[in-house]
Order: structure tokens, then C-alpha cells, then sequence
């Protein structure tokens, strides 16, 4: 039996008022009872949308025009922000963005783990713009447009956007969009360079490039000469990550400093870093106030990565152990801890979403803990902290679902309250949530 042809869209837009935000931050509509998200729409306006996508739940479509604005709506600066997928909320004002991740970190705590705290944090927000200091974007050499492009996905599709800056990467690549996608259309392996990582600590920004044959003599003299003009270092990759070396004169030593705690960490191109480095800095000062580490307690930091929080923290505590699966950063935490003079940190290689039978640091004693986990959580890990001794927990998340999961865990099942919880503004001009929780035991 042959498969259904598919309906084919509306052609004539459609005329909808718009009830609310979605988590995604699209606007939320409803059509003969169906329920369509709007990409460009805000809560309260009445717009004109085009379908571009009908599904059995719910429909797609996106603002052709806005007959009645909300006071929230303001233009996008970025030219490219109907098109491009980076960015989602560029046409909402940034103060109006963070109270709607705080909303939805309200919610979602509510709706999946039952639970609601004691106080909520003030939201935490630093610039807007030029924030990102790393980002992998995507190259495509595009034989119809006759050149290569470089940056995000366009919104609702696989295909590059045709970009020529990006105004929240860092201005050393955002400013350069255009100049990195003629540098690649000028190389004899244009079709051959996938991708391109970017990374920036506190001096010059580092661009990867990710190759799948190995440039010419001719096309490396070009990257170093473009590398030399604009201030950045170029790195080859052609395999795992394992491959990535610098050019000849290349080669720079990426850090980041946390100010208040006289930290400065080392990294490498790939290391995860938070790639927003003011808002970390909030962040990190703003985690040390509330779990307030005393010269007396011992601390455990988990998922702790480079140290970001674990070498803060030993200025602090009496001290701290970070744990960490990945073996090369827990090598260069360890780096970083004896860079910074921090004798009474250690770390230690601990998968934490595996079995932890027989790891000796299982069987110490710590007063206080720190827990920074992927998007996954750490539910895995909760129902040792009691045994381990935690009174007190601070719970950094980068996705409120897996936080409320786990919130209810800790408060109906180990008998932990919640105290305070707030959103982070991580990733401004999109929906995404980050948010840090407090926990004492009852």
C-alpha cells in the first residue's frame, strides 16, 4: 500500500492571537483547536503567520506580520535573524527573556518534580552580545551560491544560513563570519572543511578547523596569513581530538580568570568552558555565597571538569575533592589546581553515571557539595550525598526538566529542602535555561 501523499500547507496567511510562550520560546496560538507554535510571536500579540509545517499534535509556523505588538517586542539588530537558527529571541526584550526562563524554571519545577522553593534567587544576566566564546559552526561550500558558507543552521532546517556576522559570538569571529567563509572558499580543500571550532579565553581566540584531507602548502601559508592579519591562531584538526595541533607559530595558551578568587585556569581548544565568561563569573561568585564553605569543612565538587568551581572553592574550604570522568580534565584540573597554589584540592577520574563500587572517596565524609551535570542530571549520584554526609548542596543545571527530576528526589525521597533557586541568562537571545538550586537536609 502506497504511503499518503502529505496535505500540502495553506498558502494565504493566518490570522491568530497569540496566548503565550512556549519553553522554546515560540509563540503558542490555537486554530480550529489545534495547537500551532509561532516562530516570531510573543505572548498577547495578534499576528499573521504562514504554516510551515502540520503535524498529528500540533502545527508550525512562523510571523509575517505583526498587527498588534507586544510592549515586550523589540527590533532584532541581527540582519540575519529570520533566517538563522542561532538566536530565537532577538525581537524579545533581554530583560523580558530572563523573567520568561525564570517562569519556565518555575514552572517545570512545579509541573515534573512537585516541589517549590523557599525563595527565589534574583535572575543572573550580564551582556548581551558578543557573549559566546565558543561555538562549533558549521562549512558548507554551496555550488548554486557559487561560495562557502559558515555559521548556524537556518531556523527549522539543515541547510547553512547565508551569514555575514554574528552579533553574540565574540566580535574576534562574529565580526569575521564573512572573511572566515571567503578565507575557506579560497582554499584548494573548500569541501573538504566541515566545521570550525572556536574558542576564547582572555586572549587571542582560537579557530579549529576540522579537515578531511589534508591542506596544501598553499592553503596553510593562507590560514597562517589570515590567522597573522586578524589577530586569532588557526589549529587543524583531521581525525579525533586527539589530532588537533596548532600551525607552525600558532600554538597560544588559552585561560580565563575568576577575579574574585585570584583563579586563573588553563584550557584546551575542545575542553568544555562555559562560553559565556561574565555571566560564569556571577555565576561562580554567586554558588561560593550560597553554599558558603567554611576553612574548616571539607567540600566535593562533581562533575567538576577543568575546576571551574573546585578552585574557588578551595580558597575557601578546608578542602575539596572534584570528581570527573573525563581522565584529561581531571590531568589539567590538577594542572590548574597547582598553577593556582591550591595544595588542599585533589581530583579524582570517577564516572558518575556508572557504578562507583570501590572508589575510596565513596567512603569520606564531606559537610557540603557542588553538582555542575550535563543536560542528563545527576540522579544517579543523589542518594549518596546523604551517606557521604552533605547537609548542604548547591545544584548548577543547564536544563530545568532534569533539575526538577532530580529536585524531587532530593526533597521527597533523601529529605533535603529546596531553599532558593534562580535562572542564569547562559545564553541570551535564546530559550535556553540554566539555573542553580540550594538544598539543605532537614
Amino acid at each position: 500500500m502506497s504511503r499518503a501523499k502529505r496535505k500540502p500547507l495553506p498558502v494565504e496567511p493566518v490570522l491568530a492571537d497569540i496566548e503565550s510562550l512556549t519553553h522554546e520560546g515560540r509563540g503558542l496560538t490555537r486554530v480550529e483547536g489545534k495547537a500551532v507554535v509561532v516562530d516570531g510571536a510573543l505572548a498577547g500579540e495578534q499576528v499573521r503567520f504562514r504554516y510551515s509545517r502540520m503535524q498529528r499534535h500540533f502545527d508550525e509556523g512562523r510571523v509575517v506580520e505583526v498587527l498588534s505588538a507586544s510592549p515586550q517586542r523589540v527590533p532584532p539588530p541581527c540582519p540575519h535573524f529570520s533566517l538563522c537558527g542561532g538566536c530565537s529571541l532577538q525581537h524579545q526584550d533581554p530583560a523580558a527573556q530572563i523573567a520568561m526562563k525564570q517562569e519556565i524554571l518555575a514552572d517545570v519545577l512545579r509541573r515534573i518534580g512537585g516541589v517549590e522553593p523557599e525563595r527565589w534567587l534574583p535572575p543572573l544576566a550580564a551582556g548581551h552580545w558578543g557573549y559566546r566564546r565558543k561555538a562549533r559552526l558549521g562549512v558548507r561550500y554551496v555550488a548554486k551560491k557559487g561560495k562557502t558558507l559558515v555559521g548556524f543552521r537556518e531556523k527549522g532546517s539543515g541547510f547553512l544560513a547565508d551569514l555575514s556576522r554574528c552579533g553574540v559570538l565574540h566580535p574576534d569571529v562574529g565580526e569575521r563570519i564573512g572573511a572566515i567563509a571567503a578565507l575557506v572558499d579560497g582554499l584548494s580543500i573548500r569541501d573538504q572543511v566541515p566545521q570550525i571550532e572556536m574558542a576564547k579565553g582572555e586572549g587571542p581566540c582560537v579557530l579549529v578547523f576540522r579537515v578531511l584531507q589534508p591542506p596544501a602548502a598553499a592553503d596553510l601559508e593562507q590560514l597562517v596569513a589570515f590567522a597573522a592579519a586578524h589577530g586569532l591562531r588557526v589549529y587543524l584538526q583531521e581525525g579525533g581530538p586527539e589530532t588537533i595541533r596548532p600551525l607552525p607559530g600558532q600554538a597560544v595558551d588559552l585561560s580565563y580568570s575568576l577575579p574574585d578568587f585570584d583563579v586563573r585556569l588553563h584550557f584546551l581548544p575542545t575542553d568544555f568552558t562555559q562560553v559565556n565568561l561574565e555571566l560564569n563569573r556571577l555565576m561562580v561568585r554567586q554558588a561560593l555565597e550560597l553554599l558558603d564553605p567554611g576553612p574548616e569543612e571539607r567540600v566535593l565538587d562533581l562533575f567538576c571538569g577543568l575546576g571551574n568551581f573546585t578552585l574557588p572553592l578551595a580558597r575557601r574550604a578546608g578542602s575539596v575533592l572534584g570528581v570527573e570522568a573525563e581522565a584529561g580534565l581531571v590531568e589539567r584540573a590538577r594542572g590548574n589546581a597547582q598553577a593556582n597554589g591550591l595544595p588542599n584540592v585533589r581530583f579524582e577520574v570517577g564516572d558518575l553515571y556508572g557504578s562507583l563500587e570501590g572508589a575510596p572517596w565513596t567512603e569520606d565524609h564531606f559537610h557540603k557539595a557542588l553538582l555542575d551535570p550535563p543536560r542528563a542530571g545527576a540522579l544517579q549520584v543523589l542518594d549518596l550525598l546523604p551517606a557521604l554526609g552533605v547537609q548542604r548542596l548547591l545544584y548548577v543545571s543547564c536544563f530545568p526538566a532534569t533539575l526538577a527530576r532530580d529536585a524531587e528526589r532530593l526533597v521527597k525521597g533523601l529529605g533535603y529542602r529546596l531553599r532558593a533557586v534562580g535562572a542564569m541568562d547562559m545564553f541570551p537571545h535564546t530559550a535556553h535555561v540554566e539555573s542553580m538550586a540550594l538544598f539543605e537536609r532537614a
